[in-house]
Order: C-alpha cells, then sequence, then structure tokens
C-alpha cells in the first residue's frame, strides 16, 4: 500500500491508496485532497461513481448516536454501512476518519506519489521530535444534532449548496407511490365521486358555500369530468407517468373542488392539496416510476436535498402545530374530547383507569404528548423505532375513531420520510434474487445535474465565488418561503378577522384538529317581508346540505344571501331574516352565538373586519363545567337536563311538548322573569328559584340582571316513560308465553307479539307494532355485534366494491352523455337504477315501519 499525504497550512491528513486506484485531483490540478469515498472516480478520466444516498457532502465518520435525518440533510450510513461493498459498486477501501467541511478545499503540500505504484510495506508515520500527531477535531454539537454546520447556514451560497446536497430518491419515489394511490382511493370516498348526482344534480335549488362568491359548480356531466381528471392525475402520480403533468391534472381540479365547498373543509383535505402541490415541484419520479423507464437521464437519480426537508417540515408542522393547540385549556382539562374514552379501542386502558381518567390522560394527556413530541422523536435515531411505534398506533387508532378516510393511512405514508433515504433498496435487498426483478432498483443512485456535489466545491479556486445554478436558487428560495408561510398561516387570523368566531379562522388550515367539540340545542330561522309586514319561520337547513353554516358567520352570511334569493320565489319580495343559533362548546353552557336581533341580509360581513353581530363566547362562566357535571350525575336515568346562558336584555321562547309532562325551570345565577304566553302571567326567579312549566304550551324568559344569566331545564319524556314500561309488560310476557308459564290465551290485540313478522297481521294495536319493531332492531343490532371478523371483513369489502362501482357507472354515463348527448329520460333513469343496484336491495333488507331510520 502506498502512503499518501494531503496536508494544508491548518489540517493534514493520510490517506491509504489502494494500487491500480488514483487520488482525487485537488483544486490546483496536481494537489491531492480528500474526498469522501464514493465522491472519487476510480479511474483516471472517468466519471465519478454514483454517490449513495450521504451524498458527497457527508464524511464517513461515523453518525454520533442520537442524530438523526435531519430536514435540511439526509441522514448519513453508520459506521458499519460505509465500508459495505454495494451492488454493482467497488468494494471497500480504508479511509481514516477526518472532520468534514462540507465546502473546504484544502491547499496542495507535498505528495510522495502521484501514481500508482507496487506495494510497499506499510509503515508507521514518523513523528517530529517535540511535535505530536494531529488529533481529528470532535463534531460540532450542530452536526451531530442537525448533521449540518452553522457555518453551512452562514450564507446565502452555502445555504443553497446545503439545500441542494444529493439525496437517495428511494424514499420519496415510494412516498408518491403511495400518496398516488391513496388519493385514487379518495376520490371516490371522501371527495364525493360515488354521490356526485346528489350534490351537483342540475336544477337542484340549493344554498352553497364557496370561498370565493364566484365560484359556481358545473353541470352534474362536467362535474364527472372534472373528478376524471383529477382521478387520472392520481393514477398518473402513483404510476410516476408524465410526473409533471400528472399533478397539474390532479392539482388543479382538486383546490377548484376544494374552494367550491367550505363546508366539507377539514385537516387532511387540506394537506392532500399541500403534499400534491409540493410534489409539483420535486424530483418524484427518479424512482420506480414510469418516467425513469423512458428518460435514462431521470431513473433512478439523486434529488436535491430539499425534496426531502420540505415534505418532513410540512409532517413535522402538522404534529407540532397541533400539539400547540392542544395546549387549550378546554384540551388540557379533558373537555373537548370528553365522551371519546368509552369507546371500545379504550378497553385496555379502563381496566386501570376509570372512564374519566382515560378520557383525561390518556385520549388528551397523550394526544398532547404525542403531537408536541413526534416530530422530535422521529428526528433522532435513538427515539426513531419508538416514534414510528406510536405514532403508527395513533394513526390505525384514529382509523377506526374518526370517519376520516385515507387521513390515517396518509400519515403513515409519510413516516418512513423521516428514515434514511435508501431504506427501499435495503429493504427490496432482503428479498430473494428471485423477486428482486420485479420490485424497485437496489442499484446506488446516478448523479443528477440539479444537486450540488462535494467535487465541485472542492475543484473551485479558493477565492473564486460559487457557481450556483438558476434551478438550485429556486428550490431553496421556494423551500425558505414556503416553511415560512406554513408556520405563519395557522396564526394568521389577525389578517383574516371575518372568519374568526369561537375559534380562529375557518377549519381545515389551523391544525387544530379535534379541539372544540360542538353540540347544538336550538336553530330559528324567522323570516319578515318588509314590504307586507308578513312574519314565518324557515326549517333550519332548508335549501342546503350541509350543517356547518351554523356555526361560521361568513357561512351563515352567504346562507342569508342565498335564502333572500330564494324566498323571491314564494312571494316574500324583500325578505329580512334572523337566525337565533343556540351552541355549546367544549361541554359549556347552551348560548347564543349570532346576536338574533340583526337582519343577516342586510347585516356588514368583511373578511378582514371583526363581525359586529357575534356575540362573545361566555369565557367567565367555563368554571361552572364542574358543578354541571355533578348535576347531570345526580339525575336518574329518566330525567335529562339542558343547561342554558343568556346575554343581558335578550330572552328565550321556548314550546314545551306535551310529551314532557315533568317540566321545571331553575335559575342558577342572575335574575330572569318567565312569562306564560297564554296566561299572560310573568314570574321572577332569583338564584336558586324554580318554576313549573306547563306541557303543550309557550313560554319566554328574560334575562332582566345586568350580567348573565345561567338556568337549567330538568325535563322527563312521560310518554317515553310509559312506552317504556309498557315495553316491559309486554316483553315479560312474551317470554311467560315462550317458557310455558302463561296458560291464558292472550286477547287478540296481544297475539302478534308471538308472530315473527306483521306481514299477515291486519290490524296492530300501535304499542304493539312499535314493541316488535324495536325487538327486530335490537336482534339486528345484536346481530352485527355478533359477526364474526370474516363477516365483517366481507361486509366492508362489499360496502367498497359498490361505492367505486357506482362510481364507476356513474362517470360512463355522464362521460357518454358528453360525448354523444344524453339518452331518452326512461333510459337514463333505467341506467341510475342500475348503478344503485346495491342501494335498492339495501333498502329492500331494512325493516320497514316507524322506527326503521334508528337503525
Amino acid at each position: 500500500m502506498l502512503r499518501v499525504i494531503c496536508s494544508s497550512s491548518r489540517i493534514a491528513r493520510t490517506r491509504l491508496v489502494s494500487p491500480g486506484s488514483t487520488p482525487c485531483p485537488g483544486s490546483s490540478g496536481s494537489a491531492l485532497v480528500w474526498a469522501p469515498e464514493r465522491g472519487c472516480s476510480p479511474l483516471p478520466g472517468k466519471p465519478s461513481a454514483p454517490l449513495d444516498a450521504v451524498g458527497s457532502a457527508e464524511a464517513p465518520n461515523p453518525p454520533p448516536a442520537g442524530r438523526g435525518p435531519s430536514p435540511l440533510r439526509p441522514p448519513v450510513r453508520t459506521a458499519g454501512e460505509v465500508g459495505q461493498p454495494r451492488r454493482g459498486g467497488p468494494g471497500p477501501r480504508a479511509v481514516l476518519p477526518l472532520p468534514q467541511d462540507s465546502f473546504a478545499s484544502f491547499s496542495s503540500g507535498s505528495a510522495e506519489a502521484e501514481t500508482p505504484a507496487p506495494p510497499v510495506p506499510r509503515q508507521r508515520p514518523r513523528k517530529a521530535k517535540g511535535a505530536q500527531a494531529p488529533v481529528p477535531a470532535p463534531p460540532s454539537w450542530a452536526r451531530r444534532l442537525l448533521g449540518l454546520e452553522c457555518a453551512d447556514l452562514a450564507s446565502w451560497p452555502r445555504m443553497v449548496c446545503l439545500l441542494n446536497r444529493p439525496a437517495d430518491p428511494a424514499a420519496l419515489g415510494v412516498f408518491r407511490f403511495l400518496f398516488g394511490l391513496l388519493m385514487a382511493l379518495d376520490i371516490p370516498q371522501e371527495r364525493g365521486l360515488s354521490y356526485l348526482d346528489h350534490k351537483y344534480l342540475d336544477g337542484l335549488q340549493v344554498c352553497r358555500f364557496p370561498l370565493f362568491n364566484f365560484l359556481e359548480p358545473l353541470p352534474l356531466d362536467w362535474m364527472y369530468l372534472v373528478y376524471t381528471v383529477m382521478l387520472l392525475g392520481a393514477v398518473g402520480i402513483m404510476l410516476g407517468c408524465f410526473y409533471r403533468l400528472s399533478c397539474l391534472l390532479f392539482l388543479l381540479p382538486y383546490w377548484y373542488i376544494f374552494f367550491l365547498d367550505k363546508t366539507t373543509w377539514n385537516n387532511h383535505s387540506y394537506l392532500y392539496g399541500l403534499l400534491g402541490f409540493q410534489l409539483l415541484f420535486m424530483n418524484a419520479d427518479r424512482y420506480w416510476s414510469v418516467d425513469g423507464l423512458w428518460h435514462p437521464r431521470k431513473r433512478n437519480a439523486h434529488v436535491p436535498l430539499w425534496n426531502y426537508t420540505i415534505l418532513r417540515t410540512q409532517i413535522f408542522i402538522v404534529y407540532f402545530i397541533a400539539g400547540i393547540k392542544k395546549l387549550d385549556a378546554d384540551w388540557v382539562e379533558g373537555y373537548s374530547m370528553g365522551s371519546l374514552g368509552r369507546h371500545w379501542l379504550f378497553s385496555p386502558f379502563r381496566l386501570l383507569l376509570s372512564e374519566e381518567l382515560t378520557s383525561l390522560l390518556v385520549v388528551h394527556g397523550g394526544g398532547l404528548v404525542l403531537d408536541l413530541t413526534a416530530g422530535f422523536l422521529l428526528f433522532l435515531d435513538a427515539t426513531r423505532p419508538a416514534a414510528l411505534f406510536f405514532v403508527s398506533y395513533f394513526h390505525c387508532m384514529n382509523s377506526q375513531l374518526f370517519s376520516i378516510g385515507m387521513f390515517s393511512y396518509t400519515m403513515l405514508a409519510t413516516s418512513p420520510l423521516f428514515c434514511y433515504p435508501d431504506w427501499p433498496r435495503r429493504l427490496i435487498a432482503r428479498f430473494p434474487v428471485c423477486f428482486q426483478k420485479f420490485l424497485p432498483l437496489t442499484k446506488p443512485p446516478q448523479r443528477s445535474l440539479e444537486c450540488v456535489y462535494l467535487e465541485m466545491e472542492q475543484q473551485r479556486p479558493r477565492g473564486a465565488a460559487r457557481k450556483l445554478g438558476l434551478r438550485q436558487k429556486l428550490g431553496a428560495i421556494f423551500t425558505i418561503l414556503y416553511i415560512m408561510e406554513q408556520f405563519f398561516l395557522p396564526y394568521s387570523h389577525f389578517i383574516t378577522k371575518g372568519y374568526n368566531n369561537w375559534t380562529n379562522g375557518l377549519y381545515g388550515y389551523s391544525w387544530d384538529m379535534m379541539v372544540h367539540s360542538r353540540s347544538h340545542q336550538h336553530v330559528k330561522i324567522t323570516y319578515r317581508d318588509s314590504h307586507t309586514g308578513e312574519i314565518g319561520y324557515l326549517n333550519p337547513g332548508v335549501f342546503t346540505q350541509s350543517r356547518r353554516w351554523k356555526d361560521h358567520a361568513d357561512m351563515l352570511k352567504q346562507y342569508a344571501t342565498c335564502l333572500g334569493h330564494l324566498l323571491h320565489n314564494y312571494n316574500v319580495s324583500e325578505p329580512e331574516i334572523y337566525f337565533d343559533v343556540w351552541v355549546s362548546i367544549n361541554d359549556r353552557f347552551q348560548q347564543r352565538l349570532f346576536d338574533p336581533n340583526t337582519d343577516i341580509v342586510q347585516a356588514h360581513w368583511s373578511p378582514f373586519q371583526k363581525t359586529p353581530w357575534l356575540k362573545p363566547l361566555l369565557i367567565d362562566l367555563s368554571p361552572w363545567r364542574t358543578k354541571l357535571m355533578e348535576i347531570e350525575k345526580s339525575l336518574d336515568n329518566q330525567t335529562e337536563v339542558v343547561f342554558i346562558a343568556d346575554f343581558p336584555g335578550l330572552h328565550l321562547e321556548n314550546f314545551v311538548s306535551e310529551d314532557l309532562g315533568n317540566t321545571s325551570l331553575h335559575l342558577l345565577k342572575g335574575e330572569v322573569t318567565v312569562e306564560i304566553v297564554s296566561s299572560q302571567k310573568n314570574y321572577t326567579l332569583q338564584e336558586g328559584d324554580k318554576i313549573q312549566l306547563p306541557a303543550g304550551e309557550y313560554h319566554k324568559v328574560f334575562t332582566v340582571s345586568q350580567e348573565p344569566s345561567c338556568y337549567m331545564y330538568l325535563y322527563v319524556n312521560t310518554t317515553e316513560v310509559a312506552l317504556e314500561q309498557n315495553f316491559t309488560r309486554l316483553q315479560e310476557l312474551r317470554e311467560k308465553v315462550q317458557n310455558g308459564t302463561e296458560t291464558e290465551p292472550l286477547p287478540p290485540e296481544l297475539q302478534p307479539i308471538l308472530e315473527d313478522s306483521l306481514e299477515n297481521v291486519t290490524k296492530v294495536d300501535p304499542v304493539v307494532q312499535a314493541f316488535l319493531h324495536r325487538q327486530r332492531r335490537l336482534e339486528e343490532l345484536q346481530r352485527r355485534h355478533n359477526v364474526t371478523l370474516a363477516e365483517r371483513l366481507q361486509r366492508l369489502i362489499s360496502k367498497k366494491y359498490f361505492i367505486f362501482r357506482r362510481s364507476l357507472l356513474m362517470t360512463c354515463i355522464s362521460l357518454r352523455n358528453l360525448v354523444w348527448g344524453r339518452p331518452p329520460l326512461p333510459q337514463l333513469a333505467q341506467e341510475v337504477a342500475y348503478a344503485n343496484m346495491q342501494e335498492a336491495s339495501r333498502q329492500e333488507r331494512a325493516p320497514q315501519g316507524p322506527e326503521r331510520s334508528d337503525l
């Protein structure tokens, strides 16, 4: 072996060069400089060997314990992996560990040889008398923790070089495939392709809630075409076929549909659009793609490091900002998802904890800790295995707890992005050789013109300016601006004040997932014709397909404007519309959300100004929640309670149903006056007083105190109690007859309780009929509860099959209509009925009767 010394004015290093190899040329032409093992050309005049996921900017030093792949760099290989031969690559060569400066060029010193020479016996380097051998400097804390030097961020050129370091495309290609697949599965389901005709039926009088009022849906057949284009784009992303075009085909329809309906917004729908937008600018087709088969330069080529940086940062933001939002007092105290601890998934925890502690410690405490720490734990090598386990368990639970479509599986697909980028190669290399030809490549990636390599920096003369291409600069600019925007947007509500209600901003882009839960007790819509003075009432939700309008001032304004136009068709020439919406958020009192005395049609609303007719949340009454829970627990099973808080000067008009024969009002705080409308009598209540309310009559509750009043309704559904008692007697009688203990014959009106169906019965008592329907419902629920895992799986597959089947058939019908025109109406109705085959069969199997909807 020939010893070669590379020295400079500030550092000297030793490297053993194998016979037949050529040292890397330095910046001065003949000088020798240190270069990483796979960043050095093995033969003179040949291009350098392809770099692995480390990139040429990485040293072969073993990574310190605890350091993980930074969002700003690809993770380095371990000490054992550096010296191991790659598939199709050269074997290991001895390299002494060196401290790395990513962009330092070493000036030439003396070299004993520049050309290969016969091997000589290995000799120890001679030390000068009185001098010590140079000791490599230990890695800095920044390199140990982040994988980069602080100097890499000290100047713009070095930051551009850092963000454009070469990275292995394998992990990015696998994520691209999984994301495209999940989006293709999501479009018929949560995006609504399977029920598109129900939502955008031509001629349907319905109020819609777009982000921009000028956005309108296309005709139904054209909407199917929009969804078809989006589906083709998702499939193209999955396959990596015409990659940039496929990203555009997916993104443009997706954001059009997203902006078309604010009522469907949620965090994961917003995240899908962001991930698709990022993929548009990335080189995710460099691995496991059809484009790679057609373009050799793209096949298995390095990608710039910022491709991973931006994805990892986006997922970090999803976790971390969600954790920051969960620091809200309602979440920390366990009020946000109070009933979630009853779910069967938390049964193992209830073996050790009560339901209240399960909700507080596991649901709320565990969710807070996981969101705050997941991004950091995924970043570090030492904690990544545990983090992958917990986030995977978390998302698998969410898939069973909530109807959130493909979100859980999409987050599972993003977790491997925090691992070493070459993990697919190492995984596939473990498969038998006979399977590897059907799997993605395991060879090291080739060079890419879009990356900045270490040799380019080393060959640059000292003091010369770095020559960075426009593409590298634009990639760095895009990364920095995008990350800044994503950190800013969840806290930009001081700009878009009009979208702030009791919670800030529109639900969907703030990552405040599951922090606020609402319940609506009372919604009243009153219209008045200012021309004639006529007053009337509208059914809440009329002319709309959504319920979210009740919680957002911007949607309420859109709804009122739409109702004002539609009421012209019902001889209401100048309508005024008033909304009285009562909401409870996170187990607080039911209270008004909007001013009931404001005509919303004429009310002012601006996205950049505070909504003047929005009532404030009574935060001062939040400590009452503990007492309210104690009152609820003290009641028997037949008594129900509703807690109300109202503002001074306002009143609540309510009607007590005849079924609620035992209803009383108890004042908890403030002072109110209760008016019985029919008798024109008034009763003033002080704190602690109560009054019995007559059933079947209206009453009004006026708040006359200077502070908000708090009171509660206690009521018993006497009709339901009597019905339950009759059901109990009929059940006991039925069991006695079946057991033979009842010897007397049943009356004719009770004979049907022994029948399994009512098909052959001509006249049935209503109580007996309701009893039989309930028995059938209970038997059906019991049967569903006791089904085997195979039956559950079969039911799931059948449900998904008919969803995709209807999506395909209705899409074909609409595309046929666009190409050849619509057929006669009877033929079209027959085709739609064939597409609805599963729904028709389900209705035939459903029990008939007044309680069928309860199934």
